[in-house]
C-alpha cells in the first residue's frame, strides 16, 4: 500500500469509497503535517501571489497535494478540483463541472489570514456526485473545530449534532469589501466577513450574522458550507433568488440561517 492509499483506505460499506470520518482525519493529519507547522512561522520565500493582493504559501501547495494524492488513490474516477491546481491549469474547473462524481480542495482556506498570524483559517473539502453536494467537511486546525455534514443526515460539530443559530440580531455581513457600509434597504447596514468562508460559515450558524452575501463564487470556497448550512436548518442560493448548484457555479450568493431571512437579503439586494 502506498503513502497516499494508507491515508485513506478504501471502506467498503460507504458508497465503494471511504467513510466520512476517514476524510476529517486526513484533514486534520495534513493540517497537522504541513499547515500548524508554518503557522506564524512562514518565512519570506514561501509566500508568493498569484495575482497582486492574492497569497499563496508553501503550505497551500504541499497540503493541497497530500490531500488531492489520497483522494485521487480512493477515487480513481472523481475529478479533483483544487484551488491551487486551477491556478496553473484553468481548463479543470470545467472538467470538474462536466464530471458526474468530484471533489473541491480549499488546502488553506483564508490564506492572507493565516499569513497574518489569524487563527480564522481552515482546511476544506466538498464531495460532489451528480448536480448535488454529498458531504462537506471544514476543520479549523486553530480553533479545533471540525464541521461536517452527509446530505440527508445532518451537520455536526466535533461530533455533535449542529443546528443554525436564529434571531441573535448580528449584523449583515458582506466579502466584498467595496459594499461594507452598503444599506441593505431597511435591514441595516453590512459589515465584513472574517475574510474565509471556512470561518463565514461556522460564524454564521453560530448566530455571528445575520446572513452572509458575497460578490463571487468558486466551488471549494463555498460547496463545504453550503451543505452543512442547509443541513444545520440554514438556507443559500443566489441574489437571484435561485437554488445555488455545485456545477457552473457563479455569480453572488447570499446565506441565511432562515427562509424569511434569505428572502429579505434577496429582495434587498434588488
Amino acid at each position: 500500500m502506498t503513502d497516499d492509499e494508507s491515508r485513506l483506505a478504501p471502506r467498503p460499506h460507504y458508497r465503494g469509497g471511504v467513510d466520512t470520518d476517514s476524510v476529517l482525519a486526513l484533514l486534520k493529519d495534513v493540517a497537522d503535517e504541513v499547515i500548524n507547522p508554518r503557522f506564524r512561522a512562514l518565512a519570506d520565500h514561501q509566500v508568493s501571489e498569484k495575482n497582486p493582493g492574492d497569497l499563496v504559501t508553501i503550505a497551500d501547495h504541499e497540503s493541497e497535494a497530500l490531500i488531492t494524492a489520497a483522494l485521487n488513490a480512493a477515487y480513481p474516477d472523481a475529478v479533483i478540483l483544487g484551488e491551487e491546481a486551477m491556478a496553473s491549469d484553468p481548463a479543470l474547473l470545467q472538467r470538474f463541472d462536466a464530471a458526474e462524481h468530484g471533489f473541491t480542495v480549499d488546502p488553506v482556506d483564508g490564506t492572507k489570514n493565516f499569513v497574518n498570524g489569524s487563527p480564522d483559517h481552515a482546511v476544506m473539502v466538498a464531495e460532489v456526485v451528480g448536480n448535488e453536494v454529498t458531504r462537506g467537511w471544514i476543520w479549523q486546525p486553530q480553533h479545533g473545530k471540525a464541521y461536517v455534514a452527509e446530505r440527508g443526515s445532518g451537520a455536526t460539530l466535533n461530533g455533535e449534532p449542529l443546528v443554525v443559530t436564529t434571531g441573535t440580531g448580528a449584523p449583515y455581513r458582506t466579502a466584498r469589501r467595496q459594499w461594507v457600509g452598503r444599506e441593505l434597504a431597511d435591514l441595516g447596514t453590512m459589515e465584513l466577513t472574517w475574510a474565509c468562508c471556512g470561518v463565514d460559515y461556522p460564524r454564521l450558524m453560530a448566530g455571528d450574522a445575520a446572513a452572509l452575501v458575497y460578490s463571487r463564487s468558486m466551488p471549494w470556497d463555498h460547496l463545504p458550507g453550503s451543505l452543512i448550512l442547509t443541513e444545520a436548518g440554514g438556507v443559500i442560493g443566489g441574489h437571484d433568488g435561485q437554488p445555488l448548484s455545485p456545477r457552473g457555479l457563479q455569480g453572488g450568493i447570499v446565506a441565511a440561517p432562515d427562509r424569511a431571512t434569505y428572502d429579505a437579503v434577496v429582495a434587498a439586494l434588488a
